[in-house]
């Protein structure tokens, strides 16, 4: 399973997923910085990577019809990294056991 970070996130993230021995880019390691939601979005889905993201508007593309791409939808309030990083290590067995029964939109909080 590949995942991508988006720009509301923390390059952190990326890394300590990466760490978990998956393969994980933050959008700034691959130049989508500037790309719009919906370049971002055609990204993961012609790339099949699970997208990462603090941004409501992915939850509003991920409920087009026809979408593939998947969303993990971070729905925490300002943290700092630390923060994010203890929330994801406590919730990431749910993650992986959701995206692995196929669920396309997770949402953290």
């Amino acid at each position: 399973m590949r995942f991508l970070v988006d720009n509301q996130l923390p390059a952190a993230l990326a890394r300590w997923i990466s760490a978990q021995g998956l393969d994980c880019h933050h959008v700034l390691d691959l130049g989508l910085a500037e790309a719009s939601d919906a370049e971002i979005w055609r990204y993961a889905a012609d790339q099949d990577v699970v997208l990462i993201s603090k941004d409501e508007g992915f939850l509003h593309l991920a409920a087009r019809p026809g979408s593939t791409a998947r969303l993990i939808w971070v729905r925490l309030g300002n943290c700092r990294r630390a923060g994010l990083l203890s929330v994801f290590e406590a919730v990431w067995p749910r993650i992986q056991a959701s995206l692995e029964a196929g669920d396309r939109v997770i949402e953290v909080r």
